[in-house]
């Protein structure tokens, strides 16, 4: 049988799982997220460390309908992210 710690059964124990670990966070408003999984809760708000934060700008030109992308990126020591702006947590590949 598997052992109780290492088990999926519901969403949030992927999640469980990943604590202390490096995971992707996709946000809303074209925000991406790395870093160290620190603590989480039932609302998907969680505490990262260590997070490298990647925003991506597009900006539309008025008369020549042109676009503009960059992203801007900044490195943050600790960061609080609140839930409800979480659209994907992908967590650390594991070896099979």
């Amino acid at each position: 049988m598997a052992d109780s710690a290492t088990v999926v059964e519901e969403p949030l124990d992927l999640v469980r799982l990943s604590l202390d670990e490096r995971i992707y966070v996709k946000l809303r408003g074209d925000r991406e997220l790395r870093g160290r999984l620190h603590a989480y809760d039932q609302h998907l708000n969680m505490v990262l460390g260590d997070v490298e934060e990647t925003i991506t700008i597009v900006e539309v030109g008025d008369e020549s309908q042109s676009q503009s992308v960059h992203t801007v990126n900044r490195a943050v020591p600790m960061l609080f992210v609140r839930g409800d702006g979480v659209i994907l947590v992908s967590p650390p590949t594991r070896a099979a």
